[in-house]
């Protein structure tokens, strides 16, 4: 507020200014036909010296008098017409104020409203790091965020038979608490119902049950829900959950996408933008979390002073030899074929090497080598892709099923 005031002073201030001026138009100022004015008639009053003492004879006198008498008629005209445009018409005057203010106060609001950073302080960048530890320690609990938020509402469409076999399986498990099935399938339905907080209650208690045995995949669904149980907001006990899972799967998307979300919630954009333009670059577009990153990655990248471009969306339809592609290739000669398909896998490959894809990327690839008869280097490319897809079983499915028709799953 205290900047605003101090910003607000000053602009009316300057803008009072100009208005004064606009407003006084050239009072106090001397016209020009003032001073030949002046200077006129102190040339009269030197001719009717050196006449008087002789210097310049009567005619010569006259004839200059009248001269000068006609110059200073001429002065004196030119002198009323300055006066009296001296001053704008009056509503002339006012319409350039109003233009004035409008320009000066209100675009200088407008500037800043864009490029600016309202509500943000004008801080070292020590300082900026040091109040965003302290904003993340003491940054509200899961409960709080729970609380602050309106109470979850049960999907309106799904069927009453469907809730009373939800509420058995609440009785089921409350009466079983060491079933892990039962937790499991109790936080995945109260998750379809729209009822977040029960659903991450339900998959703590799986994870309380498998103890060291819960993977990567557990965690990270239990923080996805405690997030969206949280309105979309990273609390400490969210951020534990990531960190577990992190700790078991580097890799895991959902968890990168998180913790990049936290960094920026917590005043550390350009943590948070190194996160996701990794995860970005790493990732098929299909992912889940893609889109959500390609519509903040930009301004995210303003706001952590990196000049930064939006890598297109990759298409998969133009990126490697395609079952019609392989059929074409069938009309050329045997070695016009292979070479075709070659350049077209090796194209596919390096793209899949350096930037990823998406598993059907990948499971064409495979089928384009087993065409070239190179299953060894297929076998290859499966391994690479268990790898690369071992947190996405239904995107390895895709691959596996190429590879399997090739042979080389073992």
């Amino acid at each position: 507020m205290t900047f605003w005031l101090i910003t607000s002073v000053l602009a009316i201030g300057a803008c009072g200014l100009l208005a004064l001026a606009l407003w006084r138009g050239h009072e106090g100022a001397r016209p020009a036909a003032e001073f030949d004015l002046n200077v006129y008639r102190d040339q009269l009053a030197e001719v009717e010296r050196d006449h008087a003492r002789g210097v310049i004879d009567s005619d010569d006198a006259e004839r200059l008098s009248t001269e000068i008498s006609r110059r200073i008629l001429a002065a004196d005209k030119a002198l009323q017409d300055e006066q009296s445009d001296a001053h704008s018409p009056i509503a002339l005057r006012y319409g350039m104020i109003v233009a004035l203010g409008v320009v000066l106060v209100g675009g200088a609001f407008y500037f800043y409203r864009d490029l600016g950073a309202p509500g943000y302080g004008d801080l070292a960048l020590a300082t900026r790091i040091e109040a965003a530890a302290v904003a993340r320690a003491e940054r509200p609990s899961q409960e709080t965020a729970e609380a602050s938020l309106p109470a979850a509402t049960i999907d309106p469409n799904a069927p009453q038979s469907y809730l009373d076999l939800i509420e058995k399986l609440r009785e089921a498990v409350e009466k079983r608490p060491d079933d892990i099935e039962g937790a499991k399938l109790l936080a995945m339905h109260e998750m379809r119902l729209g009822n977040a907080v029960a659903a991450h209650q339900a998959q703590a208690t799986v994870i309380s049950l498998k103890d060291s045995d819960a993977t990567a995949q557990d965690y990270a669904t239990y923080a996805d829900m405690l997030v969206i149980a949280a309105g979309g907001y990273v609390s400490p006990l969210a951020e534990r959950a990531l960190a577990l899972t992190l700790q078991k799967d580097p890799k895991n998307g959902v968890a990168r996408y998180y913790t990049g979300l936290m960094m920026l919630q917590v005043g550390r954009p350009d943590i948070a933008f190194r996160a996701w333009a990794r995860l970005l670059q790493e990732s098929p577009d299909d992912a889940g979390w893609v889109p959500a990153i390609r519509e903040q990655i930009e301004e995210l990248a303003f706001r952590a002073g990196v000049e930064y471009e939006l890598p297109p969306l990759r298409d998969a339809s133009l990126t490697g030899p395609s079952a019609e592609d392989i059929q074409n290739a069938q009309e050329l000669s045997e070695e016009d074929r292979a070479d075709m398909i070659r350049g077209m896998v090796a194209q596919l490959s390096d793209r899949l090497a350096t930037e990823g894809g998406s598993p059907e990327e990948w499971a064409r690839l495979i089928s384009a080598l087993g065409v070239l008869g190179e299953a060894d280097q297929a076998a290859l490319i499966w391994q690479n892709a268990k790898d690369v897809f071992s947190d996405r079983p239904d995107a390895l499915a895709v691959v596996r099923n190429a590879a399997r028709d090739l042979g080389v799953t073992q």
